[in-house]
């Protein structure tokens, strides 16, 4: 990897202001606290400015600022980076939240959103005429960060993932040129960016194609879990119609007031579910899954599909976590994951899987830098704490349960890795994209300039 240029604190922080459009908040102003926070709540980093940026130009500028100086430079869309990479000690930070417009072309069936919109404001702006892009299943993630590392959510069987829908990007390189890439222009950025997170440049605006998708049915759908019925779960969501997309949380049920109070503190199956194909076909589509086990809620239902956003999230202070694909889970690996999902001290743990197929994976591996066409299930581990001091603790739990569930090296979701060692970075992009990301990682960013993420290495010369 190339080293970091050395840091320097010797920014014209006056210069920079006063050519910005947007707003530099440095910590002599009253804001500066609140600019700085990301969504885990318990990373404290000090950065040394935030540009709350109005545009492109804006970012080019501090792009700028940051190569000249050997500024360490941050890029925030959301802050939902379990690593703090929307944040730095010392640093430059870009922070994106103002870019959020949404402009809907009707007759293009697509619209063009800035990439600090979240996913539940495009979801309910683009919703109130029938239209969606899918995405991933939590409402308050940055538009940039998901799109750029690919997407699986609600409608990926049914449409693929969002770079699945991704048309053109604006994109501001490290040499601070602003430049469009898409199939037609910038072929090779395009490839990059989609699932190549922010390692090329900072992606401004997206244009995101639009599906014609209102009302659907579904919602959650809550089953005690056993091994019978996980094992179950995942066979029913692998042989539904790609119409169906199926998010299975198992975990220790909350005392939360629709699940009976018998359940609270035993291990369920949180199932949320989309289907987008015939109404009248529903009953038949979930009845896979509501035979399983009786369920302890039951609140799939006509929907529309903004609706899935809607409620409250979680505002964890700190996160452990892995994933990887899969192919299938075995009962034994089910078994492995009720006898270990109570030895974790967590306030919150979870493993959450994710059956994919369908439109997702009909596009070849090498068709984007996301590269894991061809797995069936996507296994995510996490556990939600408050304390530092217990970090190791729960990293160490998280990582005997990925053993014990069988992770093969296969690679990871890149949106859900948290700071991770080159060997696991290279298993995320299987294949050749992983050297063909550094041939272009020495193409556009040659010194490493946007290395404040999951960071793929230039070339060597």
């Amino acid at each position: 990897m190339s080293p970091a240029p050395q840091q320097s604190t010797d920014l014209p922080t006056g210069e920079l202001r006063s050519n910005l459009d947007g707003e530099l908040i440095t910590p002599q102003d009253g804001t500066y606290d609140e600019a700085r926070r990301v969504f885990f709540k318990g990373i404290d980093r000090r950065p040394l400015a935030v540009a709350r940026v109005a545009g492109a130009d804006d970012v080019a500028r501090v792009v700028t600022a940051a190569r000249e100086t050997g500024l360490e430079l941050a890029v925030r869309s959301g802050g939902h980076s379990r690593a703090g990479y929307g944040t730095s000690d010392g640093g430059l930070v870009i922070d994106l939240s103002g870019l959020n417009s949404i402009e809907i072309d009707d007759e293009g069936r697509s619209a063009w959103v800035g990439t600090g919109a979240k996913a539940g404001e495009y979801t309910v702006t683009t919703g109130e005429r029938g239209r969606v892009t899918g995405l991933g299943d939590a409402g308050s993630v940055g538009i940039g960060g998901i799109t750029l590392a690919g997407g699986i959510g609600f409608l990926s069987r049914k449409n693929g993932l969002t770079i699945d829908d991704l048309l053109a990007a604006e994109v501001v390189t490290a040499d601070g040129e602003v430049v469009q890439a898409s199939e037609d222009s910038e072929p090779d950025l395009f490839w990059a960016i989609r699932g190549g997170e922010s390692n090329f440049g900072v992606a401004t605006r997206l244009r995101l194609r639009l599906h014609e998708i209102s009302e659907i049915v579904g919602g959650m759908l809550v089953l005690p879990a056993t091994p019978e019925t996980i094992t179950g779960f995942l066979e029913a969501a692998d042989a539904a119609p790609e119409e169906l997309s199926t998010i299975a949380n198992i975990m220790i049920a909350p005392p939360m007031p629709f699940v009976p109070e018998a359940a609270h503190g035993k291990p369920v199956i949180m199932g949320l579910a989309a289907y987008v194909g015939p109404a009248d076909q529903a009953d038949e589509v979930f009845a896979p899954f509501r035979a399983l086990a009786e369920p302890l809620a039951d609140m799939v239902r006509p929907m529309r599909y903004p609706e899935l956003y809607e409620g409250p999230e979680p505002e964890p202070q700190f996160a452990a976590g892995t994933n990887f694909f899969a192919d299938s889970l075995e009962p034994a690996a089910a078994e492995a994951i009720l006898e270990q999902l109570p030895q974790s001290t967590a306030p919150m743990k979870a493993v959450q899987i994710r059956v994919l197929g369908g439109a997702a994976a009909r596009v070849p591996n090498d068709a984007s830098a996301f590269a894991h066409r061809d797995r069936g299930m996507l296994v995510n581990i996490a556990a939600m704490y408050v304390d530092p001091a217990e970090e190791n603790t729960h990293d160490a739990w998280v990582g005997g349960l990925a053993d014990a569930l069988g992770e093969d090296g296969a690679g990871g979701y890149v949106g859900f890795l948290g700071e991770e060692d080159e060997e696991t970075l290279r298993a995320a992009y299987p294949g050749g994209n992983w050297e063909r990301l550094r041939g272009l990682k020495r193409r556009y960013d040659p010194d490493n300039l946007f290395r404040l993420n999951h960071n793929i290495p230039p070339a060597d010369g």
